[in-house]
């Protein structure tokens, strides 16, 4: 027991000068996902204008997963079956503080098949293998000024597979989408997360 006192206060003795000159405060300060550099998101262009496929989105910040399964569109639903989106960890942060997509975001979906229709938890739609592409959203109001400030690309491997503001997904997302072009009224992460309710 003795022992145990002598030893709590000579660490507590060892660190307090550490606390109080701030260098354990330092070390121990969280680092925002903005400040890791492989989180870092920035679109890339070549001169075609076309997107380099952005590295690691399924690290990103995951804000949804909508099914338009097969049996319920006649075997041919535009984009079948669940839809696997995410949004970059900086307009993430940015979103949270301002509920605003900032230029610069980028938001990319992939698809994933129906692999089940039960499961130990009761019936319904299961995901199965990723059947691809990978479409990617980028807001840059200078490039895509023309196109509402949104590109939208599509990925069969890792070059772009179809020109920026495809006109087909520009008119989709103008009449259909929530906010901004972005098909807010199905990500509840996003608008749970918003300062504007």
């Amino acid at each position: 027991m003795l022992q145990h006192r002598f030893f709590r206060k000579a660490l507590l003795s060892s660190i307090a000068p550490l606390l109080l000159s701030g260098m354990l405060v330092a070390q121990i300060t969280p680092v925002s996902a903005s400040d890791h550099g492989h989180h870092k998101a920035h679109a890339k262009f070549n001169k075609a204008g076309e997107l380099a496929r952005p590295a690691n989105f399924r690290e990103w910040v995951f804000i949804g997963a909508p099914v338009t399964p097969k049996d319920m569109n006649n075997d041919k639903p535009a984009f079948p079956e669940f839809h696997y989106v995410y949004i970059d960890p900086v307009s993430w942060v940015h979103w949270k503080k301002t509920g605003e997509f900032r230029d610069g975001t980028m938001i990319a979906k992939e698809l994933v098949s129906v692999g089940s229709k039960s499961s130990a938890s009761g019936s319904g739609y299961f995901p199965g293998d990723y059947v691809g592409p990978v479409a990617v959203s980028v807001k840059d109001t200078k490039r895509f000024a023309k196109s509402s400030n949104w590109g939208y690309f599509v990925f069969g491997d890792d070059k772009a597979q179809s020109a920026a503001t495809d006109e087909s997904c520009v008119a989709c997302h103008k009449t259909n989408a929530a906010k901004d072009m972005v098909f807010t009224q199905y990500w509840t992460v996003l608008r749970a997360a918003s300062p504007k309710k």
